[in-house]
């Protein structure tokens, strides 16, 4: 019978040095912080009744992690839920869910993650367990049960796909900034060619309102993303018109970056996030879904969300 963790601290301690770790290797793979901090509470129950001992403990522990999201990930379940392609990651205050001393911070921002989740799970963990873990090749396949040169291939794929995006996931802090609160602004005043000036020509924006979509002033989420600096504008100026007087605004740090929450009758209504380059807005990330909000926070005095005028 395996000892009792509670008479080895040392097998305490070597899980709790992992902990962060494992917690934002399942964000990253499964998008979901709930469903991710599910993951690594189930890694520790396997770790705890692990009758051996790991030469290896971190290594063993991402193991376990691994292999329990490509199993979430491959369920019926999770088909059903990412029946819609675009759907976005759950956004997440890094303080607050105790990451914010996670390893390659920038690779777990919101325009990362976007195209994260558009890899297959197998190439989603190559890219992952290489990129950002260090781990090697070798090591990866017998971790994820395919060949050292299968997992290659895996991950010259996902890096393909990453390529054309990796531009946004260093953007500079101030530049990002500015352009949330440029963003803004033009919203507020209701200036649509301030606005479109603010956007790439080529932008895009993704509404997400959950599985069954969400509907607020009459207008019903993005049902697929949205294309053009022109036809955003026209969609965001409209959508605030709406719900001018409605929401509250509270400036956040969200996946490490600056972002914004709405409030209604204190709970959070969206959130909105930025990728940007080149001192243009690149993406538009507009969260809705109640279920992946619900772990945010009010932390901050808000704002009324000012009528375009």
């Amino acid at each position: 019978m395996a000892m009792s963790t509670r008479r080895q601290p040392g097998r305490v301690a070597a899980f709790e040095a992992a902990r962060r770790d494992l917690a934002a290797l399942a964000y990253r793979m499964l998008g979901d912080m709930g469903r991710a901090e599910d993951i690594v509470q189930e890694a520790w129950l396997r770790w705890e009744g692990h009758a051996g001992e790991a030469e290896n403990p971190k290594a063993y522990l991402v193991t376990i992690v691994t292999r329990l999201c490509l199993n979430e990930l491959q369920s019926a379940r999770a088909r059903r839920e990412e029946l819609r392609a675009d759907r976005l990651p759950e956004p997440v205050d890094l303080e607050e869910r105790d990451l914010s001393g996670v390893e390659r911070l920038e690779q777990i921002s919101m325009a990362f993650l976007v195209v994260l989740q558009r890899l297959k799970p197998a190439e989603r963990a190559v890219l992952i367990l290489h990129d950002v873990l260090d781990f090697e090749h070798q090591q990866i396949a017998a971790l994820i049960d395919r060949s050292a040169p299968t997992c290659r291939k895996l991950l010259e794929r996902a890096r393909a796909h990453l390529d054309g995006a990796r531009h946004m996931f260093f953007p500079n802090p101030e530049e990002h900034h500015r352009l949330l609160q440029a963003f803004l602004g033009a919203v507020s005043e209701g200036n649509v060619t301030a606005l479109v000036e603010l956007l790439a020509e080529d932008a895009v924006m993704i509404t997400d309102g959950g599985p069954g979509g969400r509907e607020a002033g009459g207008l019903r989420n993005l049902p697929r993303p949205l294309m053009g600096a022109a036809r955003i504008a026209a969609f965001v100026l409209a959508t605030a018109g709406r719900n001018s007087g409605a929401l509250q605004l509270e400036r956040r740090e969200l996946n490490g970056q600056p972002a914004i929450v709405f409030w209604q009758d204190e709970r959070p209504f969206a959130a909105l996030l930025l990728a940007v380059k080149d001192g243009k807005i690149q993406r538009v990330f507009f969260h809705a879904d109640p279920a992946r909000l619900r772990f945010l926070r009010r932390r901050v005095e808000t704002t009324t969300l000012s009528a375009p005028h």
